[in-house]
């Protein structure tokens, strides 16, 4: 019996070893490529258009005391634009990016101005306008960034011919003047890749921008010899705005794969 067990047991050992043997070397499994990633550090330039809304707040004072002649109405308006601008970005922490940049805008975001003490009305022209902030955006993938931003912003209103309410020049104007104030906003930008399209460093971002500017008293004028009326125009302005842009990155690398 004894014989037998330890027959037995010299089978199964052998056995063993030969289909150990017969087992080729375990293949090489190669560890998987790293998240792709982009460079979105440095500088940029683009330039677009869009449209616009403008509202402000305004009332009739007397133009030597301030003293209020109206109620304080709502007057609103709408318009296009065109913008150019540039600036700078650094990447950090995998997918936050920062920067700083600096645009201008011209075109037309008209609003009215009314003195209903004489009946006369006008319409006002946004001219130019101008911005320098900062923004602060995530990657929501290695070629879409989405931001917020704010800072500063300047803007200048045109010249106003007054009408009466059949639409009759009366003679009186509102000289064109600045404004300043501060914006907020946000956006999307995206590379053109995101759509197909094969064109390393070209990008586009849409943005929507509220920017208010601080309210100031300007008199109406006569037209002859530009000397001012008993009435001024006191009126702030809130602008707000949605453009598309076209931009360009000099040092896009586009996505690539992170090195151990």
């Amino acid at each position: 019996m004894k014989k037998t067990l330890l027959a037995l047991t010299a089978v199964a050992a052998m056995t063993g070893s030969a289909s150990a043997a017969d087992l080729g070397a375990r293949p090489y499994v190669k560890a998987p490529a790293p998240a792709p990633v982009a460079n979105w550090t440095g500088f940029y330039i683009f330039g677009g258009g869009g449209g616009g809304l403008s509202n402000a707040d305004q009332s009739i004072v007397d133009t030597a005391t301030g003293t209020p002649l109206t109620i304080t109405q709502r007057q609103g308006g709408s318009g296009w634009f065109g913008t150019v601008g540039a600036g700078y970005d650094w990447q950090f922490s995998g997918t936050w990016v920062a920067g700083v940049f600096g645009d201008a805008q011209f075109g037309s975001i008209r609003s009215t101005i009314q003195d209903p003490t004489i009946d006369i009305t006008g319409n006002q022209k946004l001219e130019t306008s101008w911005a320098a902030g900062i923004r602060l955006g995530w990657l929501a993938a290695p070629n879409v960034l989405t931001y917020v931003n704010g800072g500063y912003s300047g803007a200048h209103f045109g010249r106003t011919n007054f009408t009466d309410l059949a639409g009759v020049p009366v003679g009186l104007h509102l000289n064109g003047y600045d404004r300043h104030g501060w914006f907020i906003g946000g956006g999307v930008e995206n590379s053109l890749n995101f759509f197909g399209i094969s064109s390393p460093g070209w990008f586009m971002k849409t943005e929507y921008r509220s920017a208010f500017y601080n309210a100031k008293s300007e008199p109406i004028r006569f037209d002859i010899g530009d000397l001012p009326t008993i009435n001024s125009v006191r009126a702030n302005s809130w602008n707000q705005t949605i453009s598309t842009s076209l931009v360009y990155r000099f040092n896009w690398t586009g996505p690539v794969v992170a090195k151990y």
